[in-house]
């Protein structure tokens, strides 16, 4: 009886300490699992106000030259590169059907000189003179039309920059004979930041690069802003013309735009501090409040060295996580370090 008195006493002893190391474990446990993270005090600087853009180079005009109806090419005039006038004759189509047609309005003509003989001696009447006065205004209208197809005039003064026919070739309709451009000025089209709509003025200064010219810069203005804000991308489009006196810029060129807008104040944060949602682009921060962080969405400006401008989502004084983010959830509780 005693020994059995001692082993219950044994088992006790052993179970009284299994659940102590096991309330040991899980506070040992618990401490570990809360994330150490290193904030810092949301701050806000005067930085300067430039916003970058990229852009393709457009010409100020393009016409694309072809007849009306489909016919027999017979003189294409002109080649790839050539600088054209306005008014020049770029293409000739055939002139069968013109030839005909010029026979044929004299015709008409001579039929509206009979008749109207024959109205002022009382021999036809004023329906009849009408009636054949319309005839030759229809036909002097087909016969400038016809003109107008088969001799093909360039509308505007620039450079042919594409041919897609030769001399004989069948014109079906599919693409224009040629393609004329007017490249001085050119023209840049840009989607600007909703947030800046009210300080881009129509005039205004603009900073232009090209990757093919290196650091050579360019100067244009804005020439026309939008009146219009897409719903979709928060953006409006603004169109800067830039000067092209010696052609040296060409359409399709990559260009980057720099605008200015001075100084201002901004929120800044480490770049370190920014995090992305995966699959949606959005960027977010770690905001730090009596032990816990809060998952807050953010928007951001430009970069400036390493650091982000922000621009809504924050203000000044809040602490931000900017780092341990690793670990994080919104909500949880977490460790300060230094």
């Amino acid at each position: 009886m005693k020994r059995i008195k001692q082993l219950g006493i044994v088992i006790c002893a052993l179970a009284l300490g299994l659940t102590s190391c096991k309330k040991t474990e899980k506070v040992a446990n618990d401490a570990a699992e809360i994330p150490n993270v290193r904030v810092q005090q949301v701050t806000e600087r005067e930085v300067e106000q430039t916003y970058e853009l990229t852009a393709t180079v457009q010409p100020q005009v393009k016409n694309s030259i072809a007849p009306s109806a489909p016919g027999r090419i017979r003189n294409i005039l002109v080649e790839v590169g050539q600088k054209v006038s306005r008014g020049q004759k770029l293409v000739q189509m055939d002139v069968a059907n013109l030839s005909n047609l010029e026979t044929q309005i004299e015709n008409v003509k001579r039929m509206y000189k009979r008749t109207q003989e024959l109205f002022n001696v009382g021999g036809a009447s004023q329906q009849e003179l009408d009636n054949s006065k319309l005839q030759l205004d229809v036909a002097q209208t087909n016969l400038k039309n016809l003109t107008e197809n088969t001799f093909l005039l360039s509308p505007i003064s620039g450079i042919i920059t594409a041919r897609n026919y030769d001399n004989g070739d069948m014109y079906t309709g599919q693409m224009p004979v040629l393609s004329v451009m007017n490249i001085n000025p050119v023209k840049l089209l840009i989607n600007v930041s909703e947030s800046y709509y009210s300080q881009v003025k129509v005039g205004m200064p603009i900073d232009v690069k090209f990757d093919v010219f290196g650091d050579q810069n360019y100067q244009g203005r804005v020439n026309l802003i939008y009146p219009t804000i897409d719903d979709r991308s928060r953006t409006f489009g603004v169109e800067i013309k830039l000067n092209n006196n010696n052609n040296k810029i060409r359409p399709g060129m990559f260009a980057r735009v720099t605008m200015e807008f001075g100084k201002a104040k901004r929120i800044i944060v480490p770049d370190v501090a920014i995090v992305k949602q995966a699959g949606s682009g959005a960027k977010y921060v770690y905001v730090y409040s009596d032990g816990k962080v809060q998952y807050k969405q953010v928007e951001i400006g430009r970069r400036v060295d390493a650091n982000f401008e922000i621009l809504s989502g924050l203000t000044v004084g809040e602490q931000i996580v900017v780092a341990g983010q690793s670990k994080l959830v919104d909500g949880a509780e977490v460790k300060l370090v230094k």
